[in-house]
């Protein structure tokens, strides 16, 4: 059974977009890898773990229905950055649980693609510490 339904994975993607802003433009295949990587590490993770960060999702979409009067999805960029700030420093210990959780998993579909590391200029040395050894 996959962690996430269609719509929620759709949701995790507009959110990592405000998150990571390149994966804002992934191509059809960056968002597969994107998918591919956070779908392993939820499901690597106990089924109760993966039903609460499905419900925190949900939640996070209609928490800005009262402030804003739309889900988070069609908020205006602005309003959007305005309510990821409010989650960083929410008054409830797990909204901000939740989306640092969210935010470990946006950096990670992202930076986890060897495709995107040159554009990190990240260059991992898979020989161990031969630097440190010769």
């Amino acid at each position: 059974m996959p962690p996430l339904s269609q719509r929620k994975w759709a949701f995790l993607m507009c959110v990592a977009g405000c998150i990571v802003p390149a994966a804002a433009v992934l191509d059809a295949e960056g968002r597969s890898r994107f998918i591919a990587i956070v779908g392993k590490a939820l499901s690597d993770r106990p089924r109760s773990i993966q039903r609460q960060f499905g419900l925190f999702l949900g939640l996070m979409r209609w928490l800005a229905l009262p402030r804003f009067g739309a889900p988070f999805d069609r908020l205006s960029p602005a309003n959007q950055d305005v309510m990821l700030r409010w989650l960083l420093d929410a008054p409830l210990a797990k909204l901000r649980g939740g989306f640092w959780g969210l935010r470990a998993l946006a950096f990670m579909g992202y930076s986890g693609q060897t495709e995107v590391w040159p554009s990190l200029r990240y260059t991992p040395s898979f020989n161990g510490n031969e630097l440190l050894y010769g």
